[in-house]
């Protein structure tokens, strides 16, 4: 039996209380008060589904995270997911994995918790505009658990991590938690003063990497880079006039690395700047003032992510 063929009530009121309360968490307010956000569109919802069935699958390597569930432990799982007629057929992928999923729930011989079970639920075009956030919403949609901040994931063993300090920007946001998520990045580490990540732009912006590395929020920055010192990390400032050139090959970046990057317009402060142990600037060769943030953190993280793969014996 196919997705669309199961026999359930299609959702095609966009002024029911349901709708209403999917479509609230476009507000930091209901995301707070419900722990709950959104991921829209066919690449985020694909992620969600992933991360569900790494943690509910017999057979966990199958959905592609690997058998290490418990490693995947603080990342968020989908709570509900809506879809629109026509999506599955577009999407071959996403009804495969909502077949597996329908497997598991349907599995006489496993009993399911009632807080790991997954609401599915075909609704009309109309009920998933009024879900979404995005201006063109793309047919489907998830709800998703935002993890709990505590206990977070364990730092002191990472290769290489990204702190975002005072980032404002939803889609600059959304683009460095993709691109350290890409360069292979342990984890993103969230100061006072950054934008939401839960926020409907930031995710869309970053295209499923929330269900793939962790992102956790650092209260007091200054005690969690000096741990991670104390762990032989080495913490970087990406800055435009830093003393320290990104070019050269002086700077040994093949150590675990921690890069810090800060707000949109002002950068880093003096004291984020103080809890580095360089300053480094990428070189800016054409007559640009400066490089967004978010470029520089591709260009930061990429280098340090080379680096430790090209070192003799590297498992990364």
């Amino acid at each position: 039996m196919t997705v669309e063929e199961r026999p359930a009530e299609r959702l095609t009121n966009p002024r029911a209380d349901r709708v209403r309360k999917v479509a609230s968490l476009a507000g930091r307010s209901a995301r707070q008060r419900t722990g709950l956000f959104l991921a829209e569109g066919p690449q985020a919802v694909r992620e969600a589904l992933i991360a569900w069935l790494a943690r509910h699958e017999v057979a966990p390597e199958a959905s592609g995270l690997g058998p290490d569930v418990e490693a995947h432990r603080d990342l968020p799982l989908p709570d509900a997911v809506y879809f629109a007629p026509g999506v599955m057929a577009r999407h071959g992928d996403l009804a495969a994995l909502i077949e597996r999923i329908h497997a598991v729930l349907f599995d006489p011989s496993r009993e399911l918790p009632r807080s790991d079970r997954l609401f599915l639920r075909e609704a009309s075009e109309e009920v998933i505009a009024a879900m979404c956030d995005a201006v063109s919403p793309q047919g489907i949609v998830a709800v998703c658990r935002i993890p709990s901040a505590s206990p977070g994931p364990e730092l002191s063993g990472c290769h290489l991590t990204a702190a975002l300090c005072r980032l404002q920007d939803p889609g600059n946001v959304g683009t460095v938690i993709r691109t350290a998520d890409a360069a292979g990045a342990d984890a993103v580490l969230l100061s006072q003063g950054t934008v939401d990540v839960w926020s409907p732009k930031v995710v869309r912006a970053a295209a499923g990497s929330h269900f793939h590395l962790p992102l956790v929020p650092a209260a007091a920055l200054a005690d969690e880079l000096s741990a991670l010192r104390a762990a032989g990390t080495q913490i970087l400032a990406a800055a435009g006039e830093g003393a320290v050139p990104l070019a050269g090959g002086d700077l040994p970046l093949h150590r675990p690395t921690l890069w810090m990057f800060g707000n949109e317009g002002a950068g880093l402060d003096a004291q984020e700047r103080a809890l580095a142990d360089h300053a480094v600037a990428v070189p800016l060769y054409g007559r640009a003032e400066s490089l967004n943030v978010a470029t520089a953190a591709a260009v930061c993280l990429y280098a340090s992510a080379m680096a430790q793969r090209q070192m003799p014996g590297a498992d990364r």
